[in-house]
């Protein structure tokens, strides 16, 4: 037990930290409890990572895009089963949910057929010297809540491709979700402790962090999680990822196709009750179309069907959780009493369940609460600005830099205005997207480090350089 700092023994033994219990949204009942693993078994998971690491990184590339392609045959074959369980544990409409998995496999297909190319031995412009793209060893990713399959496996997919290990550390209200990908790992015949799924108090992480079994570390979530992981991996000399809040603005020109622009601002907005870090959030329009735009996007949210996440025909479900409903009220109603307009929702319904209506808030300026923080929530934000110039200052007005929109009839125009956008990504006349084929992440308090593409699997690697024959 040298390896672990007192820390762990501690508080994996701290009285009522007995394990993770997953709720329903719909009812808020529990559904299963998953008890802590203790200090023997934490340390069989992390000595079980270690030994599947050194062989998971010795298989060929082409072998580890054999395993995704059976991940993905998985993933489809047991598709209905886990959008079930995605929508269960944190209430995801269940069509939403399946499209989740689906989007799980096409990453898993992607990084299979481009995988052992993006990690292939690279050449120089020296003719005798080439970098090896090697593995770094095991990855500990801590994952968020809001796309259970997706944000675990965005992560995973092009680290192992890469030829790492992972050690997963899912958020405790998707605890099930954690142990199905497990399972579905199993099912693809990945070398066994590969993937290790851990299930501890938040409060041990940092101590594992510090392991020596544990290379680095990739983190989805809020700031305050991000702030913390990275000043323990810091202290370690360990490197990490951090993809983190985001309040990206959705910016409309007065020049810009309205209805398309407005149908677009309904499904990024309220997709998944709001609870997406790329998601619009501050929607910033242009003067001269402000009052139209407004009125219609008010109109079609008002259309959105909401109810039990079950049905097929729900768009709008829960909120994961009543603790991140009463967060996003609190925000509605400090910015009301700031002085925003309420157009639409802002009360908390009758009964059970962590439900809350699609909200429209206009009038909205820096200083509000809706503004100024991240609204992770079906909560629309908008500001009037003067001209396309204003709102390019009230979108960089913001600590956060994910994501951003922008929708224009001059699509020069808005390239242009796109490289005075402080966000890891600009979306022209579209709505922000994950793909695996284009990276992801962010600037100023929404992290650094890149995940998908080429840029993603080249995070977790060691460059390494070989010049043969130098003299």
């Amino acid at each position: 037990m040298a390896h672990y700092h007192d820390n762990i023994m501690s508080n994996l033994n701290t009285p009522g930290a007995t394990g993770a219990t997953t709720i329903n949204p719909v009812t808020n009942e529990p559904l299963k409890t998953y008890p802590f693993q203790d200090t023997d078994s934490l340390n069989a998971s992390l000595e079980r990572a270690a030994r599947g690491f050194e062989r998971w990184h010795e298989t060929a590339p082409k072998e580890r895009a054999a395993m995704l392609s059976r991940l993905a045959i998985v993933l489809r074959e047991r598709s209905e089963e886990f959008a079930t369980l995605m929508t269960l544990e944190m209430g995801r409409p269940i069509k939403q949910s399946r499209d989740e998995v689906e989007k799980c496999a096409v990453l898993c297909d992607w990084y299979s057929i481009n995988g052992p190319r993006l990690i292939a031995d690279e050449p120089t412009a020296v003719e005798r010297a080439y970098v090896s793209y090697l593995p770094l060893g095991s990855i500990l990713a801590i994952m968020p809540w809001n796309f259970p399959f997706w944000q675990a496996l965005r992560a995973t997919v092009p680290i192992m491709m890469a030829g790492n290990g992972i050690v997963l550390s899912h958020s405790k209200n998707v605890t099930g979700c954690a142990y199905a990908i497990a399972e579905a790992f199993e099912r693809a015949r990945v070398v066994h402790g590969a993937f290790e799924v851990i299930n501890v108090p938040t409060e041990v992480l940092a101590g594992i962090i510090a392991d020596r079994r544990i290379a680095a570390v990739t983190l989805t979530g809020s700031v305050r999680a991000g702030s913390a992981v990275a000043a323990e991996a810091g202290k370690a000399l360990k490197k990490c990822v951090l993809e983190l809040g985001g309040s990206d603005p959705f910016i409309v020109l007065a020049d810009a196709d309205l209805d398309a622009a407005v149908n677009a601002a309904v499904q990024a907005r309220f997709t998944n009750a709001g609870q997406i870090c790329i998601c619009a959030k501050r929607f910033i329009l242009e003067a001269p179309i402000a009052e139209e735009f407004t009125k219609k996007f008010v109109e079609a949210t008002g259309k959105l069907v909401s109810g039990d996440p079950m049905d097929e025909s729900t768009f709008l479900g829960p909120m994961a959780r009543v603790d991140l409903r009463e967060q996003i009220h609190r925000q509605v109603t400090e910015s009301v009493a700031s002085g925003a307009r309420l157009l639409l929702g802002g009360q908390i319904p009758d009964g059970k369940g962590a439900f809350y209506p699609a909200t429209i808030l206009s009038e909205v300026r820096p200083g509000m609460a809706a503004f100024d923080e991240e609204t992770f929530g079906p909560v629309a934000a908008i500001t009037t600005a003067r001209d396309a110039e204003h709102a390019l200052q009230l979108s960089n007005q913001s600590e956060f830099g994910l994501s951003g929109n922008l929708w224009t009839g001059d699509v020069k125009r808005g390239k242009a205005m796109a490289r005075r956008m402080e966000t890891g990504a600009v979306y022209i006349n579209g709505f922000s997207a994950s793909d695996p084929r284009v990276p992801i992440g962010g600037i100023k308090k929404s992290g650094y480090g890149r995940e998908l593409s080429h840029f993603g699997i080249h995070e977790f690697v060691n460059a390494q350089l070989v010049w043969t024959d130098r003299h």
